[in-house]
């Protein structure tokens, strides 16, 4: 991996208008409050976090399926939401996503060779023949058969569905791609299978992930670095093991507290951070710290002053006033 990043966000923001006045909106949802963080090529970046804090919100609004209300994206050196017209379509054949719900992602009225062969044709990359022998190619390359290229979704299960979800993300050949929760609507048993694709992936074609999902051990497995997101903000941002074995943000330590242990005796000697009160509201939050009103070690500072993500050493960023 090369030290120059090929993802830079900076202070990304995205508001979503809730109610209108006569001339401009009253009120926002902040889903996404000042995000940054940056990827290196061939790196996996896992993004972990409650239901609703902004993951996925962050991943859509990168790749321009929300324009932002703030902050940079920064590829290769371009602001790409700077760009427009042709100068934007190329870039998106540069990033591509991989979609939570397998099913809800994929068109039921096409065939799997018209939703892989479609970016095909958008971008003019191959047609005829060419364009029937890469479809069957990508389809072999996540593991599934070229006869399968005649059916529809609903033919297949929900890992073979995720499969073809994967095959139509690497059409364009993309370098950055962004996995919005690819393993969370599958079964275990398939979830590992489809991480593992994933990884011979990035080892055989050089990809660089943003790997977002629930499932915090499974984001150890496959990620180099983890940011841990919180009502729009990250809290803690190291490289995996540094950040599982020396969590520094108390909202990490409850996180990573709740994590089931096959080992009863490990388990019952586990201390679990019990987390108290409800996540704030993202529309009007209050002043200091988001995280504030939940955590066992507040102070009077952190209602008044919002931490700064900062390097508490060795890389390992944390947004806390007690750190």
């Amino acid at each position: 991996m090369t030290e120059q990043p090929l993802i830079q966000v900076k202070n990304l923001k995205k508001y979503f208008p809730l109610s209108k006045g006569l001339f401009k909106p009253k009120s926002y949802l902040k889903a996404v409050d000042g995000v940054s963080f940056d990827i290196k090529k061939g790196e996996t970046l896992g993004l972990v976090g409650e239901s609703g804090c902004g993951k996925t919100t962050v991943g859509r609004t990168i790749i321009r399926l929300y324009e932002p209300t703030d902050g940079q994206v920064i590829y290769k050196g371009q602001n790409i939401f700077d760009l427009k017209g042709q100068e934007a379509k190329k870039l998106n054949r540069s990033m591509q996503m991989i979609f939570q719900d397998p099913y809800a992602s994929l068109n039921p009225r096409m065939t799997v060779s018209d939703i892989i062969g479609e970016a095909l044709d958008i971008h003019n990359l191959a047609t005829g023949t060419e364009r029937t022998r890469r479809i069957h190619e990508l389809l072999e390359m996540v593991g599934l058969n070229p006869e399968h290229a005649s059916r529809f979704p609903h033919e297949f299960s929900g890992g073979q569905r995720q499969r073809i979800g994967i095959a139509r993300a690497l059409a364009v050949k993309p370098d950055f791609i962004i996995c919005d929760e690819p393993i969370s609507a599958l079964d275990v048993s398939i979830q590992a299978q489809v991480v593992n694709l994933l990884e011979e992936l990035q080892d055989e074609l050089g990809l660089t992930y943003l790997f977002i999902a629930h499932d915090l051990a499974m984001v150890k497995y496959i990620s180099d670095r983890v940011a841990v997101m919180y009502l729009g903000q990250i809290m803690e941002l190291a490289e995996s093991n540094e950040l599982y074995g020396n969590p520094r943000h108390p909202y990490t330590q409850a996180l990573l507290s709740a994590i089931p242990i096959p080992d009863p005796d490990k388990a019952a000697a586990n201390k679990r951070v019990k987390l108290k009160g409800d996540v704030p509201s993202p529309i009007d939050p209050a002043p200091g710290c988001r995280f504030a009103s939940r955590c066992p070690q507040v102070k009077e500072i952190c209602k008044k002053e919002t931490p700064v993500l900062r390097d508490s050493g060795n890389g390992h960023l944390v947004a806390c006033h007690n750190v």
